[in-house]
């Protein structure tokens, strides 16, 4: 199989436009057009899993965090990241990651966590604005149902948990070809009106070429008449955290009891208990400090995540229950999630868990 197979299927499931500026998701080292035959999942990719990459066989690593994030201005092997590149580079090993934007999918690595907590009625925490499009057409009466199934299959008319939604009105369109036109309703040279149907439907702007391909495709005229406009709703299926009710309420120790069970850590640095019951649970996988006001406005009595420093624990104020699980023990589960979503996809490709524990964190 081809690296772009692989990463391709990555990004239908999380689209590179869905990461963070700061971020650096994508194939950070190979060529796409590169044969692999088998695939190493990591977490971190470090330069024992190269390694680990080299004794399996592997000529793909698929990381969660990019192994480079800035610009690397020299390959002298002076740190651990320039090793690792270095090292793929002369084993023909490619590297990806899928950070961010994994993060910021619904079906991604929040969603694994809240599943993992068993937390049900699970949202997006922070959902993103400016990514959905709206599509504006007119077709003739008798073509209208085959143009808009077109636009249903290609993405769009998706809105939260409906599908297949679209707006269409009635009227009249005109037009007058020129002797050079072959018009699908009337002739050329004359003026005609046509019975029409406006048809409006959102999509999201990452499916935009393929929408437009199937619009064209489908629609009978010559010339389509279309319009897209950029839409400032947010998308509910796109964006930082989740939040999600408990089946039932919770004392508090049982439930930070039941956390360390579920994501394998040993320690939780949390703020003060605030002594009521635990029914709403705001999360965020890596460092979620950003999300802390959310996580309150959206009535959480807890809040899961890392990367706290000591003086940020006070912003809590009495509101909610910060519990602080440590970076990798929040998102370890990720490449559990990526090894099921690859399989379900290539069943019969070679897919290994990395063995290597790459938590840079120790306990004592």
């Amino acid at each position: 199989m081809r690296i772009h197979q692989i990463t391709d299927y990555l990004e239908s499931i999380a689209p590179l436009a869905y990461q963070e500026s700061y971020d650096n998701s994508g194939l950070i080292v190979g060529n796409k057009q590169q044969e692999v035959s088998r695939v190493l999942v990591t977490l971190d990719c470090t330069e024992a899993v190269v390694e680990e990459a080299i004794r399996e066989g592997c000529g793909l690593i698929v990381a969660h965090h990019p192994i480079v994030f800035g610009g690397l201005k020299k390959f002298n092997g002076n740190s651990y990241v320039e090793r690792v590149v270095i090292k793929a580079i002369q084993h023909n090993i490619g590297i990806y990651a899928i950070h961010t934007n994994y993060d910021n999918v619904h079906t991604g690595v929040n969603n694994e966590i809240a599943a993992r907590l068993g937390l049900v009625n699970r949202q997006i925490l922070q959902p993103k604005g400016g990514l959905l499009k709206k599509l504006v057409t007119f077709t003739p009466n008798e073509q209208h149902e085959a143009v808009r199934k077109a636009l249903f299959e290609a993405g769009a008319g998706h809105i939260g948990n409906y599908s297949e939604t679209s707006f269409n009105s009635f009227g009249t369109g005109t037009f007058r070809g020129d002797l050079d036109t072959n018009p699908a309703v009337g002739e050329a040279g004359r003026f005609e009106q046509v019975h029409e149907t406006r048809l409006e439907v959102v999509f999201p702007a990452v499916k935009e070429g393929a929408v437009v391909r199937a619009l064209l495709t489908a629609h009978p005229y010559e010339e389509v008449a279309y319009d897209i406009y950029s839409l400032d709703n947010v998308y509910k299926q796109v964006g930082s955290g989740m939040v999600g009710d408990l089946p039932e309420p919770m004392p508090e120790m049982a439930f930070l009891e039941m956390v360390k069970d579920k994501l394998n850590t040993r320690c939780i640095r949390h703020t003060a208990l605030m002594q009521q019951p635990v029914s709403k649970v705001a999360l965020c996988g890596g460092s979620g400090r950003f999300l802390l006001n959310r996580a309150i406005s959206a009535g959480a009595q807890v809040y899961i995540s890392a990367d706290f420093k000591y003086h940020e624990f006070f912003d809590a104020e009495g509101r909610i229950l910060i519990a602080d699980v440590g970076h990798f023990e929040s998102e370890q589960f990720t490449k559990d999630l990526l090894i099921r979503q690859l399989s379900e996809k290539f069943p019969t490709f070679d897919l290994l868990l990395s063995k290597e524990n790459t938590n840079p964190v120790n306990y004592f």
